[in-house]
């Protein structure tokens, strides 16, 4: 059963996904607020664990930030689907640069809502026309100044293979695979776009093209034989 919080400052939306939500089999919603700071005091007074997806309306009326409401919810353990009418696209890039697995658009079908939190659910990254348009030719989201070589790697080890395999199949010494590794999440540091995990690193490569859904050398984020996820 997955667990679900429904975070929007419009009772009628929280109501709307609810209900959909209700129908599914494998979904249950364990919080629906308009605020992450209710959610999370919620949180702390149920003694509660968090919820496995959070659906977080983009913009909330208390004045918080996008930023400071994606890494609230990342860091309490949840993944986080923006839910968003998705016509502001650079507060969309910054909620995917905070740690939102996806973005759905407010006028897609409730199904598709569903189905992004069975996506999400799976610790898979939403790939749709939402997503793609909110990074589309954003220099400043997508560029990270990776070598030829870095993106290689990146685009093995990414997708799911054992760094010594990606040694073996760029011909490259373990020691100089894993030196590139560390060079890349030093370049995401440095572009504000942290890649702390072997899964932050497949969502940098997929939000800069380097890999895709449907390209992937294997298809889940497996842990390998470095023994990183």
């Amino acid at each position: 059963m997955t667990r679900v919080a429904l975070i929007d400052d419009h009772e009628s939306v929280r109501l709307g996904l609810q209900g959909a939500c209700a129908r599914a089999d494998d979904q249950q919603v364990a919080f629906s607020g308009s605020t992450v700071t209710s959610y999370l005091d919620w949180r702390t007074f149920s003694s509660s664990p968090p919820a496995d997806v959070v659906v977080l309306d983009l913009t909330l009326g208390d004045g918080t930030t996008v930023t400071e409401n994606v890494s609230r919810l990342v860091r309490d353990g949840s993944s986080v689907i923006i839910h968003s009418v998705a016509d502001r696209p650079a507060a969309v890039r910054e909620a995917l640069a905070a740690g939102a697995a996806g973005v759905v658009s407010k006028s897609s079908r409730i199904d598709d809502v569903i189905c992004a939190i069975h996506t999400v659910s799976r610790g898979e990254q939403l790939n749709n026309v939402e997503w793609a348009s909110a990074v589309e030719g954003d220099r400043d989201f997508a560029d990270a100044q990776l070598s030829a070589r870095e993106r290689d790697v990146l685009r093995l080890y990414a997708a799911g293979l054992p760094l010594k395999v990606v040694a073996e199949r760029l011909g490259v010494a373990y020691s100089t695979a894993k030196e590139n590794i560390t060079r890349i999440r030093v370049k995401y540091v440095d572009v504000g776009r942290p890649a702390p995990t072997k899964v932050d690193l497949l969502r940098r490569a997929m939000e800069d093209g380097i890999v895709s859904p449907t390209g992937l050398e294997a298809e889940t984020v497996t842990t390998g034989g470095d023994g990183e996820r």
